[in-house]
């Protein structure tokens, strides 16, 4: 028997906790212990006299029979989500796997009883220069799949290459894991342990949309103008792809899908192109540093009080990379590669941007120069007022290892030097990371706080919208442990609009559109921001209740998609109906499978929000209060009980779910928030109790703030001014008006009196 504190090889099968995991595993499977840290139940998997190769592949076990989730990346970019019970359904590229089992230490001798649940986690990681990666085969064994990326690294140890945890709760033992793996690698941080840019608490605007790269000063100057004719005006601006300086090769071949940029493309200069240099000109270089792009930051931050600007830019520079030996970039050394996908990704989705770079080549700094190019863009930025980064196109680096001494290597050479200059030039630490789902980079970034979640928001596509939020909920499950997930833009003015809407809302991320300039919904948007441009951001990373974890909300015709979160004071639930499209394994793509999915139905209930007894009162007996955004309803739950929700295709539902506290005098309260929001209880800053019955709030915002009481209050107090409230007898619903705050954000003192 091989042991590994809690995870076991025990007469040919993988127990964990007792729990019977894999069968069948081959002889030659090694697990060790993982040491220290307070991580009991783990250890890890590998694999003894294996043959030396940049590419291997080995067989851990059969997987039969038990139900999983996995995410898995089904573009070299971007991961989704995949469930099924057997080793033949999980895809190639997968980089997490949940399995559910159950330890049968409750089972009576005729096989009835109860067995406890027991999750079990799988992290294919790094060793040395070889990267892990897990896969299926048609004999439903769980395979790994171990790639340098280079034909001459071909030698490994191969003891480490998947970190095996274990526990009864999926969220902890996932976040356990991670943390067991920082501890091992010493190469990346966990998110807790990361400056998050205060970019992620204000309400942003994209120009991806608007303009794709036909972005130009003046077409800023007109978005931010039209969204402050409404009132809600954006504290951030990302001016994405479109204000470098770029072109093609004379002898490249153009690659412009629709709205999309030229794939092969290449930086020139690290200074914008003249659409952004005040009275440019095409073909004219200004070099006057107070013409180029400070010009317009600088107008834009004090005509339109924008507190951030980031911009955009590949990591490699461009999409194809540094021209090299072009004028003043010299000495970045930039050398033609011609990207080389592995296997893996070429079974998944086909993509023209990679299709493009291969055919073209791409510009590669040298790696031991990459920090010297790094540097000198982002202090030139920096110096015209840009605040952060969105890096885009992150995965291209594993497509060209062959040379650099593999794909994990080159990987973490960039990101240290990218890391160092963010630091340097950006101490917010501006930067969003995007088309980054690998683990090359996840594993390596000890800085980089925030990641793209998903694929794009697509907003001609009607099969990707409700991909969309079924793919972020779930890939979060992974990528939350790295860096707060973020949502990527939508549109306030398009079908979908509300629904996405409801999803940022509850997903703990930034909240930015990229609407055309005169296209907004200001109603709507209301619904999300503040009138100082603030958002009511949850807490953590939203991510798919305990229940919904291993059921198909995209597939399966019947499942509810239900994502949790917590506010400082109440926990809050977004329920959607995703059903009807998703990403096909045959097509190989995004496609409808259902254009009429019916109605699903479900339930919420308090432990929906995995950790709400850590925002509740100390002697919580766990009944809540429940208020529901569109319905506008408040229920009274008891523990343990729950209320039904049934939800038409493309309908969704936002829940604030509220500890219930029992006063002094018997009453029973519970501060549900603003309640014309779609995540209310963000408002509650503070929350205390007093001896005699009174309860004092600390309370964002303004407009109706919503709190269940079981008595009338005797009075309400803001600001120690008394003012009007109403109660409902029928529902215990006490409401009053908040008026728009002078300072940015203001907390309000509320005082409910009995």
């Amino acid at each position: 028997m091989t042991v590994g504190a809690g995870i076991a090889v025990q007469d040919g099968s993988l127990v964990a906790l007792g729990a019977k995991v894999l069968t069948q595993v081959p002889r030659n499977v090694l697990v060790t212990p993982a040491a220290g840290g307070g991580l009991k139940n783990g250890a890890f998997l590998g694999v003894r006299s294996a043959p030396a190769g940049s590419r291997s592949v080995f067989p851990v076990g059969k997987l039969r029979d038990l139900r999983f989730m996995c995410t898995f990346r089904f573009k070299m970019w971007w991961m989704t989500q995949r469930m099924g019970s057997l080793g033949r359904d999980i895809p190639f590229e997968t980089q997490v796997l949940i399995v559910e089992g159950a330890d049968g230490s409750r089972l009576n001798g005729d096989g009835t009883g109860e067995q406890s649940v027991v999750y079990t986690v799988f992290l294919p990681i790094l060793e040395g220069s070889f990267r892990a990666v897990l896969q299926g085969n048609a004999d439903d064994e769980l395979e790994i799949c171990l790639e340098s990326g280079d034909p001459a690294v071909e030698s490994f140890e191969g003891t480490h290459l998947v970190f095996v945890g274990a526990g009864s709760d999926p969220f902890e033992v996932i976040t356990n894991s991670v943390k067991a793996v920082e501890r091992h690698l010493m190469t990346f941080s966990h998110r807790e342990k990361k400056k998050m840019p205060d970019m992620l608490n204000w309400f942003g605007w994209c120009t991806w949309d608007a303009f794709y790269t036909n972005v130009t000063a003046e077409g800023v100057k007109e978005g931010l103008q039209s969204f402050e004719k409404g009132g809600i005006a954006p504290k951030f601006v990302i001016i994405d792809d479109g204000w470098q300086s770029v072109s093609m090769d004379p002898t490249g071949l153009a690659c412009i899908a629709d709205n999309a940029a030229n794939f092969a493309n290449r930086l020139t200069n690290i200074k914008e192109n003249h659409k952004f240099q005040k009275d440019g000109r095409e073909g004219h270089r200004e070099e006057d540093p107070a013409k180029g792009l400070a010009h317009i930051v600088n107008e834009i931050k004090g005509k339109h009080e924008l507190k951030y600007v980031y911009v955009w830019h590949a990591i490699t520079g461009y999409w194809g990379g540094v021209r090299p030996g072009v004028d003043g970039m010299e000495h970045y050394e930039s050398k033609m590669q011609y990207p080389v996908s592995s296997p893996g990704v070429q079974k998944n989705e086909p993509c023209d941007a990679l299709n493009s770079i291969t055919t073209n080549g791409l510009g590669l700094v040298n790696p031991e120069k990459v920090f010297s190019f790094y540097n000198e863009l982002h202090s030139y930025l920096a110096s015209a007022g840009i605040d952060g980064v969105k890096v885009d196109v992150q995965n291209i680096l594993e497509t060209l290892g062959a040379g650099h001494g593999g794909r994990v290597l080159l990987a973490r050479k960039y990101h240290q030097a990218l890391e160092a200059s963010i630091a340097r030039n950006f101490p917010d630490n501006g930067i969003i990371s995007c088309m980054s789902h690998n683990t090359d980079n996840l594993y390596s970034s000890k800085r980089s706080a925030v990641v793209r979640a998903s694929d794009d928001f697509w907003p001609r596509d009607p099969a990707s919208h409700t991909i969309h939020i079924a793919s972020v909920a779930y890939n979060t499950v992974f990528l939350g442990e790295f860096m707060q997930p973020d949502w990527d833009m939508f549109h306030s003015v398009h079908p979908m609009a509300e629904y996405h809407a409801a999803a940022r809302a509850v997903g703990g991320c930034a909240i930015y559109v990229s609407d055309k300039p005169g296209s907004h919904d200001f109603n709507l948007l209301k619904k999300l921001v503040l009138a100082d441009g603030s958002i009511l951001r949850a807490k953590l990373p939203g991510r798919p209740t305990r229940d919904c974890l291993f059921s198909d909300p995209a597939r399966d015709g019947k499942s509810i998609l239900k994502i949790w979160n917590l506010n400082e004071h109440t926990g809050v639930i977004g329920a959607f109906n995703c059903q009807g499209a998703g990403w096909c394994r045959v097509g190989k793509k995004n496609l409808v499978h259902d254009e009429q999915p019916g109605t699903v139905t479900g339930v919420i209930r308090a432990q929906d929000v995995d950790y709400l007894a850590k925002v509740a009162d100390h002697d919580w007996n766990g009944d809540v209060i429940v208020y529901s955004h569109i319905g506008g309803e408040v229920v009274y739950l008891p523990k343990n009980v729950s209320i039904p929700v049934t939800l038409k295709s493309r309908e969704y539902e936002v829940y604030t779910v509220v500890p219930l506290k029992r006063l002094r005098n018997g009453a029973s309260f519970a501060p549900i928030g603003l309640i014309r929001m779609f995540n209310s209880g963000g408002a509650v800053r503070n929350l205390t109790y007093g001896e005699d019955a009174d309860v004092m709030l600390k309370v964002r915002g303004s407009g109706t703030f919503g709190a269940y009481s079981s008595e009338r209050p005797a009075s309400v107090a803001v600001d120690s001014e008394a003012v009007d409230f109403s109660y409902d007898d029928a529902t215990g619903m006490v409401t009053f008006e908040l008026r728009l705050p002078k300072q940015e954000l203001y907390q309000w003192t509320v005082s409910v009196n009995y």
